[in-house]
């Protein structure tokens, strides 16, 4: 492995365990999640200054707050990494609030209004909101039944763009099109069009790019997830370097992280292993592009929101179907 990329490697893995020591008590997809934001930015996680913002966020919303949700510890790292927290804060309830006018709340609205601060200035916020509604309803009207809350972070990351909206729904379209083929999920394959469309060059270059890293890395025993993670693949394909370049240095991370504790088969799966492997390969080539890594790190909050939901739901189902049982023999 590139010393530059096992350096990385152990910032990750050093921020992951401070953020669990600090904040032992949360899901264990929360703290690679968190330690990528660290990471990425190529900084050592404060858990003082997270308890601080934890406690700020506590502060400053209500307890069904979809802030002080599933989310809630991807916030606390976001104002950790601003120089001003409480400044951070009141720009994403702000932005918050706006997207609420135009969406119903929820937790990937959250993740809008984070994507939205980190990339816009004040003035911009309504522009912005305005536009993310717009991008949504074209998805909308495009894939009726695919698309919901979890896309308005990805129309939000486009509205950002300098990309015509006519161009936009044109690129997810052909993008879409020719991946679904390759995919069973539609709603994978509509978030990875989102991202691809971000980026330049012809649509069916950007998908040949992106199945050629998925089939190489899978040849190699590599199996890239279909779900969620496929939002990350599309960065990557993105990235102005060889395919066989790129698949190595994601094998090598994929491979140190294995050895790692929490990565194993006990610990958060393969294939979410291999998108974070993907997730810290990304910063060498592409230090500058933010929105990139933002696209990234959506499809990773979209990910680790969408499990979380669905182990609540099957808590809650299993309760229901106990108390009902209970019910029935008293």
């Amino acid at each position: 492995m590139r010393e530059e990329l096992q350096k990385r490697c152990h910032l990750f893995i050093e921020n992951r365990d401070i953020i669990k020591n600090a904040f032992g008590w949360e899901s264990y997809y929360i703290y690679p999640l968190c330690a990528s934001l660290f990471t990425i930015k190529g900084v050592q996680a404060d858990a003082g200054v997270m308890k601080d913002c934890r406690d700020l966020l506590k502060e400053k919303t209500g307890i069904f707050s979809n802030f002080r949700g599933i989310s809630k510890m991807a916030t606390v790292a976001t104002l950790s990494l601003s120089p001003s927290p409480e400044y951070k804060l009141n720009q994403m309830l702000d932005i918050y609030g706006k997207l609420k006018e135009v969406f119903w709340g929820s937790e990937y609205l959250t993740v809008a209004a984070s994507v939205i601060s980190d990339m816009a200035e004040p003035g911009q916020y309504e522009r912005i909101t305005q536009r993310t509604r717009t991008i949504y309803n074209r998805m909308k009207e495009t894939h009726p039944f695919l698309t919901s809350g979890e896309d308005s972070s990805f129309a939000a990351l486009l509205a950002l763009s300098e990309l015509d909206d006519v161009y936009i729904e044109q690129e997810m379209e052909r993008c879409y099109t020719l991946l679904k083929p390759y995919f069973f999920s539609g709603n994978a394959v509509q978030s990875l069009s989102h991202i691809l469309s971000l980026g330049e060059g012809a649509a069916e270059q950007k998908c040949e790019k992106a199945m050629a890293l998925f089939e190489y890395l899978k040849s190699n025993g590599h199996k890239y997830g279909t779900s969620y993670e496929l939002a990350t693949l599309g960065v990557l394909a993105l990235l102005d370097t060889d395919v066989k370049t790129l698949a190595q240095d994601i094998m090598d991370v994929d491979d140190y992280l294995h050895s790692q504790k929490g990565f194993g088969a006990f610990g958060i799966g393969a294939r979410q292993r291999l998108m974070y492997a993907g997730v810290l390969t990304m910063c060498d080539y592409m230090p500058q592009l933010q929105p990139m890594k933002t696209a990234a790190l959506n499809g990773v909050v979209s990910l680790v929101i969408a499990q979380q939901a669905a182990i609540c739901a099957s808590v809650a189902a299993t309760s229901a179907a106990a108390a009902s049982a209970s019910s029935s023999s008293s």
